[in-house]
């Protein structure tokens, strides 16, 4: 079996992911042995519309779908997709391949590299963000006759979370000099600064955050305090079952949209930043009262540079912090004129998890 450090660093390590097409068909070799989505041995991590077990919608970045399975065969059914989709699909820690899924109905993905007969461990991350886009999973189809397993239990240390905005999605990470939005297929959440520090603890990993997205405003009509704990990063989504999962540490990294956008819209900067950041930092602890809470700032121009964020920032984490002792804040040294690149994303992490072996909070996790 793949140890967990070793699949993870894969996912995560630098290097062009191989490209495969997916059939727009959803014609299956009838003698093919199909694993359905409401399987129990498909270990699903990460936060889903479920609302039908037999079609389950992979929703967030960072979501996960893995099986073991044997023989030389593997595909991957989906049903509709909305939007576009990007995932990375990884065999037995191996490269991972692109999966691109467009607007559209049923797709079937047959998996391009050759597989030696015995049992492999195939895991599928959802790479691009929830607001680009959102698929349903059908399930998994193997040789005729071919087994599958439940995955072994991963061995994480601790659960991390983390919410934001772009910065935190790790949207044009894979981009050249300019950032581009047409095709999220540059946007990859497994090499955010998020899913970096994750990796480093051997954590479970969440990642809900929408580009754009500010407390007050932004370049999204939704805000942050609206979609956090939503299935869908709308406003009126169910809201998610967050009793299902609990994070021990809980990252937020927002304000470079609303310090953006006014400037942009020639507004000062929103007044009711300070509120609305320490009100929803209030809701986060009601539903997570255990969690440590980590306050972040930065990567980007206005997180390092724009004083009325700093000064509108520094006064609710003060606030915040007066009342409660497991939150905490740290500020990134690092930051870019564009969406941080790969390269950045990896320069936050290491500070990030430079600062958090300090904590005495993390000392039970390393």
């Amino acid at each position: 079996m793949i140890s967990l450090k070793a699949s993870l660093l894969s996912l995560f390590a630098a290097g062009a992911l191989a490209l495969a097409a997916c059939s727009s068909t959803s014609t299956m070799d009838s003698a093919a042995q199909f694993v359905p989505a409401s399987d129990s041995r498909l270990r699903y991590e990460g936060r889903f519309d479920a609302a039908d077990p037999a079609a389950p919608v992979v929703v967030w970045q960072g979501s996960r779908i893995a099986l073991d399975f044997e023989g030389t065969q593997l595909a991957l059914r989906f049903g509709p997709c909305v939007g576009q989709c990007f995932f990375n699909l990884q065999v037995d820690g191996g490269e991972p391949v692109l999966v691109s899924l467009r607007e559209g109905g049923a797709t079937r993905f047959v998996y391009p590299q050759p597989l030696a007969a015995g049992r492999h461990h195939m895991q599928l991350f959802k790479r691009s963000e929830a607001d680009a886009g959102h698929a349903t999973f059908s399930g998994v189809e193997l040789a005729p006759g071919a087994k599958a397993w439940a995955p072994a239990v991963p061995a994480y240390k601790l659960a991390m979370q983390f919410f934001g905005d772009s910065i935190t999605v790790g949207a044009c990470n894979e981009d050249g000099v300019t950032d581009q939005w047409e095709s999220r297929d540059t946007h990859n959440n497994a090499r955010s600064y998020g899913a970096f520090t994750a990796e480093a603890f051997s954590a479970d990993y969440r990642n809900i955050a929408v580009s754009g997205m500010g407390i007050v405003m932004g370049y999204v009509e939704v805000k942050a305090g609206q979609v956090w704990n939503r299935v869908y990063p709308k406003a009126t989504a169910p809201l998610a079952d967050l009793s299902t999962w609990t994070p021990d540490v809980v990252f937020v990294n927002y304000g470079e949209n609303d310090d953006s956008f006014s400037k942009n819209q020639g507004k000062p900067f929103p007044e009711g930043f300070t509120d609305g950041y320490v009100a929803l930092i209030a809701e986060m602890r009601r539903a997570y009262p255990h969690a440590q809470i980590v306050l972040l700032r930065g990567g980007m121009f206005g997180g390092a540079r724009s004083e009325p964020l700093r000064k509108a920032w520094t006064e609710a984490v003060a606030r915040i912090e007066a009342g409660d002792a497991k939150v905490h804040h740290f500020v990134f040294q690092h930051w870019t004129e564009t969406h941080p690149r790969v390269v950045d994303d990896r320069a936050m992490a290491d500070e990030l998890i430079a600062w958090l072996r300090t904590q005495d909070f993390m000392q039970a996790h390393l």
